[in-house]
């Protein structure tokens, strides 16, 4: 599953202008990305706080509370990206993580 391009599609809240998507070179990476997305929300919302700690459950609900939000994922043997739907980022993330702390 490595070094197969990535695209994370999401809606922040019911408006369709929230709609936006971005794109990595792989499926770590991707995950990585959403990390990151809510790791800038949780700092703008503790400005003060140096480190800010959270665990998966927290991750879980940051991903639950948006609108939508699912990947593609491109298969070269089929030379076309795969959809995949929010459990599925929930589980690669939890993969993911799993493998950084060890």
């Amino acid at each position: 599953m490595a070094n197969r391009h990535t695209i994370i599609l999401m809606q922040t809240s019911q408006s369709r202008a929230t709609r936006t998507f971005m794109d990595y070179d792989s499926i770590s990476q991707a995950i990585n990305g959403v990390c990151g997305l809510y790791e800038r929300k949780l700092k703008d919302l503790n400005p003060a706080v140096r480190n800010i700690t959270y665990d998966i459950a927290d991750l879980y609900n940051f991903i639950d509370g948006l609108a939508d939000m699912s990947a593609l994922v491109y298969d070269h043997s089929i030379q076309a990206y795969l959809p995949y739907d929010r459990q599925w980022i929930k589980q690669r993330t939890f993969h993911h993580l799993t493998k950084l702390a060890n």
